[in-house]
């Protein structure tokens, strides 16, 4: 089977409801994202911050997979695939994809503030985290969020994993989001690739097929016009 690699970003679940990271006013369900998406946020007012967390699993769980998450997992029946996503939410997982990697953490996990960094599930029955909720060592538990300020752990892996890939197709990102942004130069020589987006990026190769669709209809134009077995 050839690898195929998938970089998603905030549109590929806009068509689940899920609101994307950073509106056109710099709001994040009107708050500032430094507020409720740094370091300094969270030592300033850690209520607010896990609230609004509590407040985004909430609306997650409400939400299902949409087509374009459904198409990805089928995919697997005919192509090696690794999805290498900047969301934090699991519609790839519950879509039916097995083999996900989330650049910026996962909303339905919890991690300890201690130095271990141990992260925990959430389950869906006990969808909160408190304040005064802690982990097994005693240390206060958090969002399992990569904020800004904060390295991102699975950068390595996601870079190896596309040094791999046959064939890329990033959906649903701006390519404005570093260093997420940076991982298709990692391409091989010889890998296809394609953009699905809606909106018009500028200074892309010419060497990328683009498909100006949503995250649904593009996949699904991707799986039947170019990716043909």
């Amino acid at each position: 089977m050839k690898k195929l690699v998938v970089l998603t970003g905030a549109g590929m679940s806009a068509e689940s409801g899920i609101s994307t990271f950073r509106d056109s006013n710099g709001l994040w369900e009107n708050h500032r994202v430094e507020d409720v998406a740094s370091p300094e946020g969270w030592y300033k007012d850690m209520e607010m911050v896990l609230d609004f967390y509590n407040q985004r699993r909430a609306q997650l769980i409400d939400c299902t997979p949409n087509a374009g998450h459904q198409l990805l997992a089928e995919l697997e029946a005919d192509f090696d695939v690794q999805i290498v996503t900047q969301n934090v939410d699991n519609l790839h997982e519950r879509a039916g994809s097995s083999n996900v990697l989330h650049l910026h953490g996962e909303l339905m996990k919890a991690r300890s503030t201690g130095s271990g960094g141990e992260v925990y599930d959430i389950t869906h029955s006990q969808p909160i985290i408190k304040k005064g909720d802690l982990c097994p060592k005693g240390f206060q538990l958090r969002p399992h969020i990569v904020w800004f300020g904060e390295a991102v752990p699975e950068i390595e892996n996601a870079i190896r994993i596309v040094q791999r890939a046959e064939i890329l197709v990033i959906i649903g990102t701006s390519l404005k989001v570093y260093p997420a942004a940076s991982l298709m130069n990692y391409a091989p020589q010889g890998c296809l690739i394609y953009l699905i987006d809606p909106n018009e990026i500028s200074n892309l190769p010419s060497s990328i097929t683009v498909i100006r669709k949503g995250a649904s209809e593009g996949i699904l134009e991707l799986k039947t016009k170019y990716l043909k077995q």
